[in-house]
């Protein structure tokens, strides 16, 4: 009994180096977590958005008569996101009314410097959406 109730003085200090090398490894997992969340919501808003503005190109000619329209309409669908008509595109296709949005997404990786050469965080969402008129 009593050999448990004290650890040996060459023992202290491993809970402190153990939990120094899980920390970092686990932060990445956390944080790698909610950054995944934060593509895959901007990228279902912005297919939404872009479904709503072919929806609305193919059965209301009022709100969504031209291009110009048509993509105003689309950004102020993209609820949450601040973007500009700008990044979306509407067609004419043959699946009927086609609108794409190409946004730059960027992802913050802690720990991890890009520099100048190459940006390997930056993604371009580009999601496709097209209604039948």
């Amino acid at each position: 009994m009593t050999a448990l109730r004290h650890a040996p003085a060459s023992t202290r200090g491993s809970v402190a180096i153990e939990y120094a090398f899980i920390l970092p490894t686990l932060l990445m997992l956390v944080l790698g977590i909610m950054e995944c969340g934060r593509l895959f919501w901007t990228y279902t808003t912005l297919y939404r958005a872009a479904e709503a503005a072919a929806r609305c190109a193919a059965v209301n000619s009022v709100l969504c008569g031209t291009a110009a329209q048509i993509q105003a309409y689309a950004a102020t669908q993209a609820y949450g996101l601040t973007l500009g008509a700008s990044a979306f595109t509407a067609v004419t296709a043959a699946c009927g009314m086609q609108v794409s949005a190409s946004v730059p997404f960027t992802l913050f990786i802690p720990w991890v410097t890009t520099g100048s050469s190459g940006a390997f965080d930056l993604i371009t969402l580009s999601p496709v959406a097209c209604y039948p008129v």
